[in-house]
């Protein structure tokens, strides 16, 4: 260092952090624990061989092996980490990216687990390479079956090609969320007897992964967002790997203190905290409980039910006991994983509601240290409509960002846009905030299958954003054509249905305004006009009316019983009207045989061009003449979601929907 002439302070502040005493000494405790070069790989092994340093043809056969299957032993993947964590040190905090080399830069957003998405990505747009570089913007673990796979494949490919690969970290790459959500159980099951090595290294790997990459000097990347604090210049100085987890730490032994005083000294205001808060023991989902007698107390004689002063006592020793057996078990789980610290869990309840990618990831944060609170917003942060910034109550970290909070943000740093994921898109992208913000969500059928596509953008020097969409799945790949409309018909009614129940008195007494004479029946236009000024969902309910009614003798329906229909029915796949649908039904085989032919990728989208080739097809299969004006018209109209392509939902879904009337003009009307 004395004879070391730096070109910058950020250089000479990069160095002194690399021969950092305290941090070395770490370093060399992990790798002595996960050292790799004692583990023998047998020769009975048959899955795939890597060594050092990698080259691309060992990324790309790591690809395929994980395509036939086959595991990666453990001492690969060891050594792998090993290598990206010496990679990953090297990098800054916000990492600089130029489109003037490769012209094109795509970047993918959430994966949790889903391989498939991984593999039909790389086969839409490319494997990594100078030429086609890659930005993952986090949450590459957790809830998929497939975690590990995937940071093999990334971390291969950023050893690779470390300029043309480029990782964010997100709010699942944290040790203790890992725990909660998947991604721990997935090592410990497929690495029996090296688990707590690869996960202990995790920890570290994830710690260094970069916070945020700039594009160009315009565009930002970050998983989450911004806030209101959110200083890009302290976050650029933060040492980042002294975060491996933005939960907040406590202490067992404190926390059993602080626990005790509460007890003992009963420090209330109006009696608010008179109980101590009880833990719900099946909300982490690591560990199963069940009552035990030695959870409550013995009582000595009989508790008169004019004393409720020993009843608080009891439940406080109830809820005390309770709150200790739940740390004893999470305790021993965490030993199990090789865990040496004891981290506070959630003392809120985690929400059952999953309307965005993580909305049950409600967590528990130390926001009094003003540089986790930093990366924690941007880490955890939603964007919402209203200006101003607020406490992310849904998450229970991180903020909601309103417009004005990007605008300000944006123009104060010099940018143009916000790019960030974090969250579930119906489309797999979303714009808002003026189109200053845009959300990128690559985990296709994220709820279930057909529930929403994935996406990832590609921008070039222009910085227009330009979308790809897809649908990864096996059975979709063997689905017919309407099964697949099917599919997303019935886990939309089903949302629908439970919408409907969740509104019930309400609707019900917007039915009573219309029924005046109180025969228990309403016309079924005004069935519509209720449910409309409930629900305001701006659906068109008449179309829906064959999927939520059963029968209407005559024209009314007798509101009071619908629901109890309602509550036992099914999505009505037989109340279809009669058009050319049914027409493509009865040719089924022969057009399905058609559009795989066409749709060489199996992704369900065709182009325009395609959709033309495609529709002179079943324009000579069917006997129906249109015109190549009329042929672009309708693809226009189809596509709903004016992306440039036609998925097979789209297609379908409009011939549904048009009446018969209309079919029978069909070179004309559709």
């Amino acid at each position: 260092m004395d004879h070391f002439t730096s070109d910058n302070s950020k250089e000479r502040d990069f160095i002194c952090r690399m021969f950092s005493d305290e941090d070395n000494i770490k370093d060399t405790e992990l790798e002595k624990y996960c050292e790799y070069e004692s583990i023998e790989v047998p020769e009975v092994y048959t899955g795939p061989h890597i060594t050092f340093p990698l080259k691309p043809t060992h990324a790309a056969a790591l690809v395929e092996a994980f395509k036939q299957k086959q595991q990666l032993h453990s001492r690969y993947v060891l050594h792998l980490l090993h290598e990206t964590k010496k990679h990953l040190k090297q990098l800054p905090n916000i990492k600089r990216v130029s489109t003037s080399y490769s012209k094109e830069i795509t970047i993918c957003g959430d994966l949790h687990g889903r391989l498939d998405d991984l593999f039909l990505i790389f086969y839409k747009n490319g494997l990594p390479s100078p030429e086609r570089p890659y930005l993952f913007n986090g949450d590459f673990v957790d809830r998929g079956k497939q975690s590990i796979e995937i940071l093999m494949i990334l971390f291969a490919f950023l050893l690779v090609y470390p300029k043309a690969l480029h990782l964010n970290r997100g709010n699942h790459e944290d040790y203790m969320v890992n725990l909660r959500y998947g991604f721990t159980k997935e090592v410990m099951k497929k690495y029996k007897v090296h688990g707590k090595k690869i996960l202990k290294m995790l920890q570290s790997v994830f710690s260094w992964l970069p916070l945020a990459t700039i594009i160009d000097q315009k565009v930002l990347v970050t998983h989450g967002g911004v806030s209101s604090t959110t200083d890009l210049n302290l976050l650029s100085k933060i040492e980042r790997h002294k975060f491996a987890s933005t939960l907040r730490p406590r202490k067992k032994k404190e926390k059993t203190k602080q626990m005790d005083e509460k007890l003992n000294h009963g420090n209330c205001t109006n009696g608010e905290n008179a109980v101590a808060e009880p833990v719900n023991p099946h909300r982490s989902g690591s560990f199963s409980h069940s009552s035990s007698p030695s959870l409550i107390p013995k009582y000595k004689g009989k508790r008169s039910a004019s004393s409720p002063t020993t009843m608080t006592i009891d439940r406080k020793e109830i809820s005390k006991r309770v709150r200790q057996a739940v740390d004893e078990e999470l305790e021993k789980c965490r030993r199990q994983v090789g865990l040496t610290e004891t981290y506070a869990e959630p003392d809120s309840p985690v929400s059952v509601s999953e309307s965005d990618s993580d909305s049950g990831d409600v967590q528990e944060f130390d926001t009094d240290n003003e540089e986790m609170k930093q990366i924690v917003d941007i880490l955890w942060s939603d964007p919402m409509p209203q200006d101003g910034c607020k406490s992310n109550t849904v998450r229970g970290g991180g903020c909601y960002f309103g417009p004005d909070v990007t605008e300000k943000f944006l123009r104060k740093h010099g940018l143009q846009m916000l790019i960030r994921s974090h969250e579930c898109k119906q489309e797999g992208y979303e714009f808002c905030h003026n189109g200053k913000v845009l959300t990128i969500f690559s985990a296709s059928n994220y709820y279930e299958i057909g529930s929403n596509k994935g996406a990832y953008v590609k921008l070039g020097p222009d910085l227009v954003p330009h979308f790809v969409q897809y649908q990864a799945n096996k059975t979709t790949n063997t689905l017919t054509m309407r099964q697949r409309v099917s599919t997303v018909e019935e886990s939309a009614l089903r949302a629908l249905r439970e919408k409907l129940f969740a509104h019930k008195s309400d609707v019900i007494n917007a039915f009573k305004l219309y029924d005046r004479k109180r025969s228990g029946y309403i016309t079924l236009n005004d069935w519509a006009t209720a449910l409309e000024s409930v629900l305001k969902l701006g659906l068109p309910w008449r179309m829906l009316r064959p999927q939520l009614i059963g029968s209407s003798p005559e024209g009314l329906l007798r509101y009071r019983d619908w629901f109890d229909e309602l509550s036992a029915c099914q999505p009505t796949r037989e109340n279809l009207h009669s058009s050319l649908l049914e027409a493509l039904y009865r040719n089924r085989s022969d057009l399905e045989t058609i559009f795989r032919i066409i749709d060489s990728d199996s992704s369900g989208l065709i182009s325009f061009e395609e959709f033309k080739h495609t529709w002179k097809l079943l324009s000579s299969h069917l006997n129906i003449e249109v015109s190549d004006e009329a042929i672009c018209n309708m693809a226009r109209s189809i596509d709903f979601n004016k992306d440039g392509n036609i998925d097979i939902n789209e297609f379908l879904e409009a011939f549904r929907l048009v009446d018969k009337p209309h079919v029978e003009g069909l070179g004309t009307d559709v």
